[in-house]
């Protein structure tokens, strides 16, 4: 087993090269290290908590059955955020499901310092936003999530869906454009 202390400080690369070597101890750092991240971005694709944990664990097993393919560019993290993401939306595809997904914790759960109405007016605003994320196709979504959610950048998210950055940006664009039109539609029709 890594000793607790020094286990923070051993870089993503060590630990992999380790966990090629079938270090268990090493396995488990980079679990830990990168299931929030894994967990949050599958959520944020499928709606679903269990559907998240299924994808999360199937991508586990095959970035782990997959360690000799990791050629490092992009880190560790990367790498398993990008098998995260085409599971997911694999996954999805699957079960022909389509889900709404939030974009933040549990909308039925106002801030403790929230006024009633406040929270109210918060958990439709989440629910509209779930609603509209939900409605985006699968390959938007994909790239908004990664962006919004999962924090990667252009090139990164470019490099997972193998495009250019410039499609990247278009997706990223006209996403965030698709959701403000959805917002502004659902508002219009709230004054009715």
């Amino acid at each position: 087993m890594l000793d607790a202390p020094t286990v923070a400080s051993i870089p993503d690369e060590v630990l992999v090269q380790r966990a090629r070597g079938r270090d268990l101890a090493a396995r488990e750092e980079l679990f830990l290290r990168h299931r929030d991240d894994a967990y949050r971005t599958a959520y944020r694709l499928l709606g679903d908590e269990a559907d998240a944990l299924d994808a999360v664990q199937e991508s586990l097993l095959k970035a782990f059955s997959r360690l000799d393919e990791f050629d490092g560019r992009g880190g560790f993290r990367f790498w398993l955020l990008r098998i995260v993401v085409n599971t997911a939306l694999d996954q999805g595809r699957r079960r022909k499901r389509r889900k709404f997904v939030t974009l933040e914790g549990d909308p039925t759960s106002p801030s403790p310092d929230d006024d009633p109405a406040r929270g109210l007016q918060r958990q439709d605003l989440r629910r509209t936003l779930d609603e509209a994320l939900g409605r985006l196709s699968p390959t938007l979504r994909a790239t908004f999530v990664m962006f919004a959610e999962a924090g990667l950048s252009y090139k990164e998210i470019a490099e997972a869906q193998d495009v250019p950055i410039g499609t990247v940006m278009s997706r990223i664009n006209a996403a965030r454009r698709k959701l403000q039109e959805m917002l502004d539609w659902d508002r219009l029709k709230g004054l009715d």
